[in-house]
């Protein structure tokens, strides 16, 4: 309600995202020189902490819900005001307000997105940015027979600080659909889901993995002759999809009489499963699109180009593990980066993706000097490298800033082996660190909490998750099934593989000296 507030009064809306850091909040606040801010009852104190330093710009604060009298002492104490959501209401009875005129350039909100160094930045995103995506992702979906229409549901549980989430919004509201919210806890999401019976579910792949893991529990669970059926319904469906045949057609009588539980799990009524923010596993990607009776997209974008800029078509099974192609109101190219060995001219065309058109955002907020680093000529580089494949789709493959030049002189570009080590089951998460200073990468690697179980029970190994984690052999075995990975997937011959562990908590292990660099 406050945003579309902000949108009709011709307001800058900045969202306030408490995640991105100690002190983010202050930053933001004083940056964009926010002079009201509305807060949720809980995040009170969040902003209390940011005084004395952000009362030169805020005057007022609102909450969603109450306010208790000693916060309401604390903040009058700097000479501002505050209000409860049903007392800041009030202040609008029988008052009338003309509606500014406004410009396609103004600037609809100002959105921060965490660097890898330094101060957040502000993303400044006009009007005309929105409504573009907007007319974009109506032109995609009509193309494809999907379009959205008044009974469509969409439940929002990504921050409105999230480009990917306000966006969705805006397209709902412009065609009058609904929108319902979750409680706020990821273990009740499910349920939530349930509940509401959405008919469009936008996730971020962390989201679908938990969904992706927690079905293959209960199918190991179902007893001998339930999993084998399910096996045999999942092959038929995939090679039917592999086959060309539409989603709906694939499997018709497996879909009512096998998979008909997991599409009633998510409400029974999701027909579009749209994953973005980071890239989504080929086997997750594929297992969903099988299982859960719905069209799974997957999506590329940044805050800086209004988030929507590549996005997968329904029942285009080659495109699995793509971001499928350009949405229909921006221009893309590939530019070379020979210093990693890609280029945008070969037969397979290669190269940092460069994004240009009206969604693009308008710079960064006090930043000329870092928008001149990104836009050049009108075209805006993402950093991201991506590979154009045959049928128009482009899979993003590297990272251009992500590369390490160690000690010896090798270039290690850390995102792909990510990618590589990413398969590896008997794990859930791995990031990889590397410094010029040193001759060798680190890497931390969480295991997989089921496949670790499972192994120790294969192999006689007694203990909670916890001290598995500390087992020598335990710690053999994870380094066995990153070793296989990688020789299986021609990891560079230098890169070798240390035993070093250190245990850290919650089952992570903190690989010390890891994929060393052989002589």
């Amino acid at each position: 309600m406050s945003m579309e507030a902000c949108n009709a009064h011709g307001l800058y809306c900045v969202p306030l995202y408490d995640t991105l850091g100690a002190g983010a909040v202050e930053f933001i606040i004083c940056h964009a020189e926010v002079s009201i801010a509305f807060i949720e009852e809980k995040k009170i104190a969040e902003v209390l902490k940011t005084f004395p330093r952000t009362t030169e710009f805020l005057k007022t604060l609102v909450s969603f819900g109450k306010v208790t009298p000693e916060q309401r002492q604390e903040v009058e104490k700097f000479g501002l005001a505050i209000y409860a959501w049903d007392d800041f209401l009030k202040l609008g009875d029988n008052q009338q307000f003309e509606l500014p005129a406004k410009e396609k350039t103004d600037i609809c909100t100002i959105m921060y997105t965490s660097g890898t160094t330094g101060d957040p930045k502000g993303v400044m995103i006009s009007n005309e940015s929105i409504v573009t995506l907007i007319a974009g992702v109506k032109c995609l979906l009509k193309s494809v027979n999907e379009e959205l229409h008044q009974k469509d549901v969409y439940l929002s549980y990504l921050p409105l600080a999230h480009i990917f989430d306000r966006v969705i919004e805006e397209c709902f509201i412009h065609h009058g659909a609904s929108i319902g919210f979750w409680r706020g806890d990821v273990k009740l999401l499910i349920e939530d889901i349930g509940e509401l019976k959405p008919t469009i579910f936008c996730a971020v792949p962390r989201v679908l993995d938990r969904v992706y893991s927690g079905l293959n529990q209960k199918i190991s669970a179902g007893g001998f002759l339930k999993h084998t059926l399910f096996n045999f319904a999942y092959s038929y469906k995939l090679n039917s999809l592999r086959k060309g045949n539409k989603y709906g057609e694939a499997a018709p009588l497996f879909d009512r009489f096998v998979f008909n539980k997991v599409k009633q799990g998510l409400g029974g009524n999701v027909r579009l499963i749209l994953s973005g923010a980071a890239p989504l596993s080929n086997h997750v990607e594929a297992f969903l699109r099988v299982v859960t009776c719905a069209h799974v997209l997957q999506g590329y974008g940044l805050t800086e180009t209004c988030a929507g800029t590549f996005v997968s078509l329904p029942n285009a099974h080659s495109m699995l593990g793509t971001v499928g192609p350009p949405v229909p109101n921006v221009d893309v190219c590939l530019e070379s980066v020979p210093e990693m060995g890609y280029d945008a001219l070969s037969s397979t065309p290669r190269g940092e993706v460069c994004v240009r058109g009206k969604t693009l955002f308008s710079g960064y907020h006090k930043r000329e000097d870092l928008t001149k680093e990104v836009v050049v000529d009108g075209w805006f580089h993402t950093g991201d490298v991506g590979e154009w494949q045959p049928d128009g789709s482009l899979r993003i493959i590297d990272r251009k800033k992500n590369i390490f030049k160690l000690s010896q002189g090798e270039y290690v570009a850390v995102e792909n082996l990510e990618n590589i080590y990413d398969l590896v089951s008997a794990i859930d998460l791995i990031w990889i660190y590397g410094s010029s200073f040193e001759s060798f990468l680190v890497a931390v690697v969480n295991p997989n909490k089921e496949a670790l179980e499972k192994w120790a029970q294969e192999n006689g190994v007694s203990g909670d998750f916890n001290s598995l984690c500390e087992n020598p052999k335990a710690k053999e075995f994870i380094i066995g099934e990153l070793a296989k990975t990688g020789k299986e997937k021609k990891v560079p011959s230098y890169i070798g593989y240390a035993e070093t562990f250190s245990f850290l908590s919650s089952g992570i292990f903190l690989i010390l000296k890891s994929f060393v660099l052989c002589s």
